[in-house]
Parts: C-alpha cells; structure tokens; sequence
C-alpha cells in the first residue's frame, strides 16, 4: 500500500485523495475533541487515549513496519516536544472552557500558521484567491468563536483564560502540523512514521493523567475510561493518519485549511452530543467556514 500512495504524489489523482484525506480528518478530529471534551476529565481521557495508541500501535512500530532511519529519531524528538506541549494546552483550556468555544479558536489560529510555516519549510505560496479563502474560513470560525463566547452560559468565569490557552494551543496545532508533514517526508515509508509516532507520542501523558487520577478526591470508574481511550485510538489513528497522508500526497497548506472544516463538525457534534445550542446565525457561520475551504481548493 505505501508503494502505491508514494506513486500518487504530486499527481492529480493524488491531489483528489489529498483532499478526501483531509475531509475524513476533519470530521474525525472534531469527534476526537468532543470524546476528550465530552463524560470525562479531560486529562484522564487524553491519557487513556494516548496508553491505548501507543499500545496497538507498537506491535506495528516493531514488527511491521520498516525501521526508520537514523536522521529521524531527531525528527521523532522534536515533534513528541511539540505534542506535549500541545495535549497539556489542549486539555488545560478544554478543563477552563465550553467545547464549542475553544475548540474553533484552537483550530481557527492553527490554519492560518501553518500556511505561513509551509512557505518556509516546503516553498508553498497561496494566491490572492486562496488567501481570500483563508480570510473567510477564519472569519467563520473565530466568528463562531464569539458567537458562542456571547451565549455560552457554563464556565464563565474561567472563559477569558480558556481562550488564551486555546490560541497557545492554536499555535502548537501549527507547529505539530508543519513539522509532522517534514516528518512523514522525510522518510521513506509514511507508515513507518506513523507507528512509530504513535508508539513515541503516547509515552508521556498516561503518567501525566495517572498523577491527575491520584489527585482527584472523586475517581472515576476506569473501565468506561479505558473503553473511551479504545474508542479514542482509533480515532486518533484515523484523524491524524489521513491529514498526515495528505500532506505526504499534496500541499501541507490546502491539506490544513481543508481540516480546519472540523469546526463545522464540531457544531454538530457539540449540538448532537453535547446538547449545546445551535441556532441560524451559527449556521451561516458555519456555511462561511465551508465557503473559505471550497475557496481554497477552487482557487488552487
């Protein structure tokens, strides 16, 4: 299977799968952060995601897959920095803050960066219609942003500070993103990137949540953690596997504008699961978000 997505790259049937790829992430992305957002404490349910991809995922890294060479255990070490940095953000501001708050502002300040990271890491350039693209989707997210800061009625009083944290956590989004797509390049199976990511990234933050676990005076039932953590994986696996084949396949950029429809997703999910309001003007909101995306895609 590597041969032949490795044979698609730079062409156009590679272009079209770049761009289901980064469709499927999005929508998977915006059930990740719900799953994290969602029943449990957020630092437990990152951390019983993390233990359960690491676990399944090393069979793959030691057995399967090739060895990666040796320029990328440095590549390895930079980007398991950057996503800690990013799960203690993500989880911090999701602790302070509504889900449909701080979710768009984390994903509306990712795009925008990592556009300009792929310019100087890859050379990548967007045209006047492109940038108009990124200026819609932005205004449709962060529009969404404070259309729910405005109505939101849970957690005011830490509101201010999650949205801090939640642009922090935005520009880790577009540090991970940038380097993940140097990574999975520089090498020459992306499946070995892949495993032996998900074997790294998931060391750290189980002994992160078993520290918060202990801390708690009222623990949760560590079964329906677990099984969420499962779930969770797979999700993982899913989401951030089909946006780092994209980048492989096609423009780091496009591929993160395109993800950044996750926002919409999350409305949904926030309105489906989360029973969080969803009215007409969040609805045009999210038409915009939609519209910049298409704009991006149509003008490259």
């Amino acid at each position: 299977m590597s041969d032949w997505l490795i044979s698609l790259e730079g062409t156009d049937a590679g272009h079209k799968l770049a761009l289901a790829l980064a469709l499927l992430a999005a929508f998977l992305h915006a059930v990740f952060g719900a799953l994290q957002k969602g029943r449990h404490d957020p630092w437990l349910t990152r951390g019983a995601i993390d233990a359960s991809y690491a676990a399944i995922a090393a069979p793959f890294a030691l057995f399967v897959v090739p060895r990666p060479e040796a320029h990328m255990w440095p590549i390895f070490a930079i980007a398991f920095v950057i996503h800690v940095g990013y799960k203690l953000m993500q989880s911090w501001a999701y602790t302070k803050g509504a889900y449909t708050v701080v979710y768009p502002v984390v994903r509306g300040t990712g795009p925008l960066f990592t556009v300009i990271g792929a310019y100087l890491l890859f050379g990548e350039r967007f045209n006047t219609v492109q940038w108009a693209g990124v200026a819609t989707l932005l205004a449709g997210i962060y529009g969404l942003a404070a259309y729910n800061l405005r109505h939101i009625t849970s957690e005011r009083d830490t509101l201010n500070f999650a949205l801090i944290l939640a642009v922090i956590t935005g520009l880790f989004v577009a540090a991970y993103t940038t380097w993940d797509a140097y990574g999975i390049r520089a090498t020459a199976n992306p499946f070995t990137f892949l495993a032996w990511f998900f074997l790294i990234d998931g060391l750290f933050f189980p002994f992160v949540a078993y520290a918060r676990y202990r801390s708690l005076e009222s623990k949760p039932d560590i079964g329906p953690l677990l099984q969420r953590g499962v779930i969770g994986a797979f999700v993982a696996f899913a989401s951030f596997g089909s946006v780092m084949l994209a980048t492989r396949l096609d423009k780091v950029g496009e591929a993160a504008i395109l993800r950044e429809t996750s926002t919409v997703f999350a409305a949904l999910i926030g309105w489906l699961a989360l029973k969080e309001t969803v009215g007409p003007r969040r609805i045009a909101l999210m038409a915009l978000i939609a519209a910049g995306a298409v704009i991006v895609e149509l003008g490259g």
